[in-house]
């Protein structure tokens, strides 16, 4: 597994706990940083996918 997937994963969870917060507080700037750091750890994941794949397509 690429470090890109894992550090991708942890910033989906650190942007889901952002985004939960500032609904709850009201705070839209911070619900805002949630969701932008939802989607960075999402694209960052799928570049851990795709180094994934050509590492385990050159192995073959």
């Amino acid at each position: 597994m690429d470090k890109d997937r894992i550090a991708g994963a942890a910033k989906q969870a650190k942007g889901a706990v952002k985004d939960a917060a500032g609904k709850v507080t009201g705070d839209t700037k911070l619900q805002a940083e949630g969701k932008a750091d939802k989607v960075e750890g999402k694209v960052q994941s799928a570049v851990g996918g795709a180094k994934d794949t050509v590492r385990d397509a050159a192995d073959k």
